[in-house]
């Protein structure tokens, strides 16, 4: 009975070991944020974002405005840098964490709404850097 108990405290040891998680290399972040990318594709973001801000304009400067955010943006170079700074900043736990959660319901719930938030927060975003900026010009 000692033995199993022994065997048992030994497993359940090891089980919370990091020896069992998921290395953390270049490699293993990269092979993350690329799934990461998979289930909220920058471009759709990127649309959607444009599409919210733009609501934000006059009505006849959307359009261009649109059309330029969503032609002119070079998407690669834009997930590619993406990519670079998720394998930089986060873990592979990190980085798997945030693609489980964004590639589930409630996270592609959330990611939907993302650009009417960010649409909704951009205007007074730039309305504090330019505050910010005239005071250092004073």
């Amino acid at each position: 009975m000692k033995q199993k108990v022994l065997i048992l405290i030994v497993l359940t040891a090891f089980a919370w070991s990091p020896v069992f998680s998921a290395p953390d290399t270049p490699e293993t972040r990269r092979k993350e944020a690329e799934r990461y990318l998979q289930v909220s594709p920058p471009k759709a973001l990127f649309e959607d974002m444009a599409d919210k801000m733009a609501a934000n304009l006059p009505a006849d400067q959307r359009d261009q405005f649109k059309k330029l955010m969503t032609t002119q943006v070079d998407i690669a170079a834009l997930s590619k840098a993406m990519t670079d700074a998720m394998v930089k900043n986060f873990t592979t736990e990190e980085l798997k964490a945030l693609a489980d959660f964004y590639g589930s319901p409630v996270g592609k719930s959330a990611m939907q709404k993302f650009g009417a938030y960010m649409a909704d927060i951009m205007p007074v975003v730039q309305a504090e850097i330019m505050k910010a900026a005239a005071k250092m010009n004073h």
